[in-house]
C-alpha cells in the first residue's frame, strides 16, 4: 500500500567550513502504516553534538510510533476518538526515547577537551548536557483511515490528499518565548510540540522537510507547487530518487547553502488512481505562477 523515501544533503556552507551535516532523515513502511521523519540539529556553538541529536531524534520517533502501533487493531479502534491525548503521549515517548539515547551516548562518550575548549569554564558549566545534542523534529504518519503529524521547532510538513491540493496541515504555534529555540532538548519540550490529525481523507503523499528546503523558495506558493511537481514524479520511484537527490543538492548549493532533508510516504495505489489529477494540478499551478509573476511586474511599473 505505502512506499516512501528519505534523504539528507549537506549544506554548501557546511562543506565550506568543514562542518558535518546536522540533518537526519528516515522513513519506515509497514503493511498498515508508514512514517516519514526529519530532524535538524541546531547550529549554534553550545549544540556541538547536534548532528548526533538529530539522528537520535529520528530513531526515537520511529521507535515511539512503532510502539504505539504494536497492537494495531486496538490502536486504530482507540486513536480516532482519543487522538489528541494519544499524540501527546507519543510526543512524550519521543522525548523519553531521545533522552535515553543522549544519556547513553554521553556516558560512553564524555565531552572531550577539544569540545570544551570552545568555551570558558563558566560558559560550559551553564550548558545543560542535553543541549549538546539539540535538534528540531518533524514526523508524518499515514495509516489506512487517518494521518497525523508532530513537530517541534522549524521545518515543514506538506500533505496531498485525493483532491490534489498541496496543503500544510500543521497549525504551527511557536510555544517558545522570544529568543528561545523550540527544541527537543528543552526541559519543557513536551509543551512546545505542535500536531495535527486528519481522518476519512484519502492521502496520496505526505512530506516532512527541514527548513533548508522551505527557505530555498521565494514564496509559500512556490514551495507547495514544488511538492505537487515531485508527487507527479513518484510513479517511478527509483528514477525519482536519483532526480530528487540531485535537486536537493542543487537547492542547497545555489540557494540557502543549508543542510536539506526531505522524507516522504505515499500510497502507490492512490497515486496511480489520481496521477491525472496531479498532472492537472501541476499545469494549473504553472498558470497561477505565471499570473502572479505578471501581477508583480505590473505593480513595479
Amino acid at each position: 500500500m505505502f512506499n516512501g523515501f528519505s534523504h539528507s544533503v549537506m549544506g554548501a556552507s557546511h562543506e565550506k567550513t568543514g562542518l558535518v551535516c546536522q540533518d537526519s532523515s528516515a522513513h519506515k513502511v509497514t503493511e498498515h502504516y508508514a512514517i516519514a521523519v526529519v530532524a535538524d540539529g541546531h547550529g549554534s556553538k553550545k549544540h556541538f553534538r547536534s548532528n548526533l541529536g538529530s539522528q537520535f531524534a529520528v530513531e526515537a520517533t520511529i521507535e515511539a510510533i512503532d510502539r504505539f502501533f504494536e497492537d494495531y487493531d486496538e490502536f486504530i479502534s482507540n486513536f480516532p476518538a482519543n487522538h489528541k491525548m494519544i499524540i501527546k503521549n507519543i510526543q512524550k515517548q519521543v522525548i523519553s526515547n531521545w533522552n535515553n539515547r543522549v544519556n547513553a551516548h554521553l556516558a560512553e562518550n564524555p565531552v572531550t577537551a577539544d569540545e570544551k575548549s570552545k568555551f570558558t569554564d563558566e560558559e560550559f558549566e551553564n550548558i545543560p548536557p542535553e543541549s549538546y545534542y539539540g535538534s528540531t523534529l518533524i514526523a508524518a504518519v499515514a495509516a489506512e483511515n487517518f494521518t497525523f503529524g508532530l513537530q517541534i521547532g522549524d521545518g515543514s510538513l506538506v500533505a496531498i490528499f485525493d483532491d490534489g491540493a498541496a496543503v500544510m496541515p500543521m497549525e504551527y504555534n511557536e510555544a517558545a518565548p522570544a529568543n528561545v529555540t523550540a527544541s527537543i532538548c528543552n526541559s519543557n519540550a513536551a509543551s512546545m510540540f505542535s500536531g495535527f490529525y486528519v481522518e476519512n481523507k484519502k492521502l496520496i503523499a505526505m512530506y516532512a522537510s527541514t527548513d533548508g528546503l522551505y527557505t530555498s523558495f521565494g514564496s509559500e506558493y512556490d514551495f507547495l507547487d514544488y511538492h505537487t511537481i515531485i508527487t507527479s514524479q513518484l510513479t517511478n520511484i527509483e528514477t525519482f530518487k536519483t532526480v530528487i537527490v540531485n535537486n536537493l543538492t542543487k537547492r542547497s548549493r545555489y540557494g540557502t547553502e543549508d543542510d536539506i532533508s526531505l522524507s516522504c510516504v505515499f500510497s502507490e495505489e492512490l497515486l496511480n488512481e489520481n496521477i491525472g489529477l496531479i498532472n492537472e494540478k501541476v499545469e494549473e499551478n504553472k498558470q497561477r505562477s505565471a499570473e502572479r509573476k505578471a501581477e508583480r511586474l505590473t505593480k513595479k511599473i
